[in-house]
């Protein structure tokens, strides 16, 4: 079966997508192929062709920690957001939520529920598959501190479910990184609390969040991972970088470890942006930036 006859089965697929029209920073090149699967059984029928005709597969989540290169991504690209069902269990402090449900829905369905844990994500603009695949975290939580189990869907067209010490969390890291396996839900573990102390908690974190960050221009949200012993936003302000612009891509004046697009930046400029704070942060302060956005796609021809 070739890739496209999957649309006469009901799957949402369409080719040679701007992928720009999704990602947070409002750039990035087409997508060859551009698929949103709305249920398990569509998921692993696209997995299982790509298999079959040898075509590269990328998982791109609610794609606001990403930065796609403008020469777009080759083969299929997969976008969960259809899947999306959230479920709390107060009885067994459980929520179990699928991939492509935002984590800001799921930690209000905390909420609801009265369950403590996930406060910290209140803000976090990302998938549960991002946020999962990345360990998110914000305000000294991190979604390690959270998980009970992950279900996958492996590359080889398995499902699997690993347990939170399987999942080797670490640092914006995971195993899912590594093993490539396209995260389907995850079930966190919290604690029963007192619904309005949560929503306190969480209206507090996000008031933190608007006063501090660029939260009305497109971003990719944090660009660099914090290098141990400094801070990366002061670095750059020492080094008389903030506020620097590369075509529509500028380092935030309003917190300087975010690069935002004041109007019309490409991923190119935004990675020529990223390339000269990480040179000139080595010079001054011999400090290696590595970067937290992910980074994929091709270059432009």
């Amino acid at each position: 079966m070739q890739l496209m006859d999957l649309k006469q089965q009901g799957i949402d697929i369409q080719e040679n997508i701007p992928l720009s029209r999704f990602t947070f920073t409002k750039t990035g090149g087409p997508a060859q192929y551009l698929a949103f699967p709305k249920n398990l059984k569509e998921l692993e029928l696209l997995v299982n062709t790509v298999k079959s005709n040898d075509i590269p597969l990328t998982v791109i989540g609610n794609a606001s920690n990403l930065i796609i290169r403008d020469g777009g991504i080759t083969g299929l690209v997969l976008i969960l957001t259809k899947m999306n069902e959230i479920t709390a269990n107060k009885e067994n402090a459980t929520v179990t939520a699928d991939a492509g449900a935002r984590i800001i829905d799921t930690s209000e369905a905390a909420c609801e529920a009265g369950l403590s844990g996930l406060e910290f994500a209140a803000g976090i603009p990302g998938s549960v598959g991002g946020a999962v695949f990345m360990n998110a975290g914000a305000y000294g939580g991190e979604t390690e501190f959270v998980i009970k189990s992950v279900c996958v869907l492996t590359r080889e067209g398995e499902f699997k479910t690993y347990t939170h010490d399987e999942m080797e969390f670490g640092y914006r890291h995971s195993l899912v990184q590594e093993t490539g396996d396209i995260v389907v839900s995850a079930t966190f573990g919290l604690e029963v609390g007192d619904k309005w102390a949560v929503k306190a908690k969480m209206e507090y974190f996000n008031g933190l969040r608007r006063a501090k960050q660029p939260l009305e221009y497109p971003s990719c949200g944090s660009v660099f991972k914090r290098p141990a012993g400094h801070f990366v936003g002061p670095m750059i302000i020492k080094a008389g970088l903030q506020g620097k612009r590369i075509g529509g891509a500028e380092d935030s004046m309003k917190h300087a470890g975010f690069i935002v697009n004041v109007g019309g930046a490409t991923a190119t400029d935004y990675l020529d942006l990223i390339h000269l704070i990480q040179k000139t942060i080595k010079k001054d302060f011999d400090v290696d930036l590595q970067t937290e956005v992910r980074i994929i796609g091709k270059e432009k021809d």
